[in-house]
């Protein structure tokens, strides 16, 4: 009787171990599951974060929109024309500076932007301009550029082509109904032309009134497609 008793403790104890060791297990992979879904979790929320400013997702249009806002107040970048480039998180700056402090200046915004994975800099810096000629026809060019200039006061900067192409970005990263849009603007000559996709009619309409209500602008060109967002 003692031995069958003994028996039966050691089989109690065997099973009391193989349970254990399975609970441990399950914890353990319990553990690491919650630690992965954490991870996940973590990463989901940099990216909210990175575009909590907006209310949207952060995508290569939105990377674009955010370094050309963040031109606007830079003193270093009057008189620029930069044209910002981004796929799949690798930003491309195009163009003209007006001094390499400039195009330094241009390049650290880039990098520090949420989103950004790496930069290419293709910038290029103008040359001086000849002070004889700045001379001869600056009084002119001051008088005629007057009523331009105050037009961006708010920002302290000269409007420019270059100075449009930015605040038209601006002001479309605050716009819900561009959310998921992937514009292209292009100004010359004070002339905006938006091209590229918007995900509905309402998108396409309040682009081209957001870049007519902006000063400076003398008219829009809209050419932009409506597509469907999958």
């Amino acid at each position: 009787m003692t031995s069958y008793i003994h028996r039966i403790s050691l089989g109690l104890g065997a099973t009391a171990l193989v349970l254990a060791t399975a609970a441990f297990a399950q914890a353990a992979q319990q553990t690491t599951t919650d630690k992965a879904r954490e991870a996940g979790r973590e990463v989901k929320q940099d990216t909210r974060d990175a575009a909590r400013d907006t209310g949207n997702a952060v995508t290569d249009s939105w990377v674009t929109m955010k370094i050309h806002s963040q031109f606007i107040p830079e003193d270093a970048l009057e008189d620029s024309d930069i044209d910002v480039t981004t796929r799949k998180g690798v930003v491309t700056l195009t163009g003209t500076v007006a001094s390499l402090a400039g195009r330094d200046r241009a390049v650290a915004i880039a990098k520090a932007t949420d989103g950004v994975k790496s930069v290419t800099n293709r910038l290029r810096v103008a040359r001086e301009r000849d002070d004889d000629a700045v001379a001869a026809t600056g009084a002119a060019a001051r008088e005629g550029a007057r009523e331009t200039k105050d037009a961006a006061r708010g920002a302290g900067r000269a409007v420019s082509d270059g100075w449009l192409t930015s605040k038209v970005y601006a002001d479309f990263i605050d716009e819900d109904a561009l959310e998921g849009s992937d514009i292209d603007v292009d100004v010359n000559a004070a002339v905006v032309t938006l091209k590229g996709t918007v995900a509905s009619q309402a998108g396409s309409d309040r682009a081209a009134e957001v870049a007519r209500g902006i000063e400076g602008v003398k008219s829009v060109r809209n050419n932009l497609k409506v597509t469907a967002r999958k």
